[in-house]
């Protein structure tokens, strides 16, 4: 088992994920993060960090794509261990659903 993250973190992005993670197994986009799924260690300690829930084990239903996504793009984006600080208008967006054909992006984040 691992934990991925599915798009209820596009544009909210609060990171209160990434300092509670022991292995470091976050990566960033410019609008969400995602988990290294051969990182994780299966702790779950993220999970109820995240104020969208955001983050799910890949035993849930429907998590397939999003594992296959998150190691997709945690080859790709930098990985970031600490917390910044999310966007300015990411209380706008947390009760919004279908946000992947919306707003997603490719692009990488910043990264610590």
């Amino acid at each position: 088992m691992t934990y991925v993250v599915v798009d209820a973190c596009i544009k909210c992005k609060y990171m209160d994920c990434i300092e509670v993670c022991p292995v470091d197994c976050f990566y960033e986009g410019e609008n969400m993060l995602v988990i290294h799924p051969d990182e994780c260690i299966d702790c779950g300690v993220c999970e109820p960090e995240c104020p969208v829930e955001a983050i799910l084990p890949d035993t849930e239903d429907d998590t397939e794509k999003w594992v296959e996504m998150n190691r997709d793009f945690s080859e790709k984006w930098p990985n970031i261990t600490q917390k910044g600080d999310a966007p300015t208008d990411s209380d706008d967006f947390k009760d919004e659903t279908g946000k992947f054909e919306k707003y997603f992006s490719a692009e990488p984040g910043k990264g610590t």
